[in-house]
């Protein structure tokens, strides 16, 4: 069981940066091929920006040429929450982080094998801490 964390929006503006906050906490989305994170190729692991929940592994991302960051499955199932995210003319699955409710981004059907899915991820939700004694680019 994931133990929530609860702050106010004015704490999480206090601790966040303004694309961080806007991204994580109320549901956008960074432009393609920006963040920070979609050509990273370190050995590590993503965490949440808000709580630093351990959310994805460099071991299951990809280039899925869709300019975030993607994966194809998260560190532990209960980590990710979904929601169905209905905007007009598309319906799609939001990805966010279960212990603290940060939007991550979106989940699709169209990703490599084993899972066959794709987290599309922004950058701006997350944060790298990189696996010691690795070689990091």
């Amino acid at each position: 069981m994931v133990e929530s964390i609860f702050k106010t929006r004015d704490e999480w503006r206090r601790r966040l940066t303004a694309i961080q906050y806007r991204v994580a906490r109320q549901g956008s989305t960074e432009k393609p091929f920006t963040g920070r994170y979609w050509r990273h190729k370190a050995h590590g692991v993503y965490r949440c920006v808000c709580c630093g929940a351990e959310l994805f592994s460099s071991k299951t991302k990809y280039d899925s040429g869709a300019g975030w960051p993607s994966f194809w499955a998260p560190i532990c199932d209960d980590v990710l929450k979904f929601e169905l995210d209905r905007q007009p003319f598309m319906t799609r699955t939001e990805v966010r982080c279960r212990r603290c409710d940060a939007h991550l981004g979106h989940v699709f059907a169209d990703g490599p094998k084993p899972t066959g899915l794709r987290y599309c991820v922004n950058s701006a939700s997350l944060d790298f801490q990189p696996h010691p004694h690795t070689h990091n680019s």
